[in-house]
């Protein structure tokens, strides 16, 4: 099961892969995109993603749950 709070309806054409992280003590939006892309300058592309919840790169918090695409 997904923790995709948006899924899609069964029999959808769409394919989302999208990847989930939830923020952990210490995270920073860099460290999140070193660990998933292997370069940590690449992280306006997860605050760009996630900019219905995300204002500020510098002002995550531990439990939200952003997206990675």
């Amino acid at each position: 099961m997904s923790d995709d709070p948006k899924q899609e309806a069964p029999g959808s054409n769409s394919w989302d892969a999208t990847q989930w992280h939830e923020v952990v003590k210490g995270d920073t939006l860099s460290k999140i995109a070193a660990k998933y892309y292997g370069d940590a300058s690449l992280y306006p592309q997860i605050l760009e993603a996630n900019k219905d919840i995300l204002t500020d790169p510098d002002k995550i918090r531990v439990g939200q749950k952003l997206r990675i695409p």
